[in-house]
């Protein structure tokens, strides 16, 4: 009796085990369902913004044109005084009075850029207006900008054709002074509305412009009508260009950062290469390279 008592129990067990076990997988998979996931996001990334590099204009006095210059004269050690080193102590002593390092810089610099003006005049050919005009047009292209000088005397270059056009038509005769007095009327009406788009162009380096630059695309102009009046408007034109293209040359030597910094540290050294270089290129009485090319025929004969 016992016997069948034990086995009634435990059948009786076992029976409430196999049903109880379904209800309770369900009851878990329903809490599991009901019981929010947690959603994994993913991380922003931030994107590294680029800062926009200032541009250092060396004809300025701040702090980014003087600072690196007058740092390397501090770190520059010099020995005793010396005949081939009294421009050293000269330079450190004029910037210690206040006169700014980088205005040296461009006074080494330009001597440098004179011969390599008539040298290319000499050697080469190119004509230009002269050695002061390019090398004064470098340094107004190193204060606004190649770009935007180069846009500034075109419109320079249009409105002194449009004048001259305009006294034409209406047969003005006008006095030389006079005229070029309306020339440069007509120019800063050009200038002052390049400024006036200022908002609507966004030229960065219309912000750094000022008067000293713009004067000297002045000259540049009146010396482009000049020329086109007394000669012809290819000439001008051939001129200008070869103007420029050594203004060009002559803002990438006044702007590469080497070559100042080398200039300021052995001021001696350069002025005295300068020198030899002029007197080299002076001595020379050949044809230039352009008259090479151009009588080739003749001299292949």
């Amino acid at each position: 009796m016992e016997i069948r008592h034990k086995m009634f129990f435990s059948f009786f067990a076992a029976l409430i085990l196999v049903f109880s076990f379904p209800f309770g997988a369900s009851a878990q998979k329903n809490n599991l369902a009901s019981s929010p996931i947690p959603v994994v996001l993913p991380t922003p990334t931030i994107e590294p913004t680029e800062t926009p590099v200032a541009k250092i204009d060396i004809t300025q006095k701040t702090e980014e044109s003087v600072g690196p210059l007058e740092k390397l004269l501090r770190e520059q050690k010099l020995g005793p005084v010396w005949p081939y080193n009294f421009l050293k102590y000269a330079i450190r002593n004029a910037v210690s009075a206040g006169v700014p390092a980088n205005t040296i810089v461009l006074l080494l610099l330009l001597t440098a850029v004179a011969a390599l003006i008539a040298a290319s005049r000499h050697l080469i050919g190119l004509r230009g207006f002269g050695i002061f005009m390019p090398a004064a047009l470098s340094v107004a292209f190193v204060a606004i900008g190649p770009i935007l000088g180069i846009i500034i005397f075109i419109v320079m270059i249009v409105f002194s054709t449009l004048f001259r056009m305009v006294t034409r038509r209406l047969k003005l005769k006008l006095q030389y002074l006079p005229r070029m007095a309306m020339v440069l009327w007509f120019v800063v009406i050009g200038v002052l509305g390049i400024l006036f788009l200022a908002p609507v162009i966004r030229q960065p380096d219309l912000k750094n412009i000022s008067i000293f630059p713009v004067l000297i695309l002045v000259l540049l102009a009146e010396d482009f009508s000049r020329v086109q009046a007394g000669k012809s408007v290819r000439t001008a034109i051939n001129m200008t260009f070869e103007t420029l293209i050594l203004a060009l040359f002559s803002f990438l030597l006044l702007t590469f950062s080497p070559l100042q910094k080398w200039v300021l540290l052995n001021p001696e050294l350069f002025l005295l290469l300068v020198l030899l270089f002029n007197l080299l290129v002076g001595r020379y009485v050949g044809l230039r390279f352009m008259e090479y090319w151009r009588f080739r025929k003749l001299i292949n004969r």
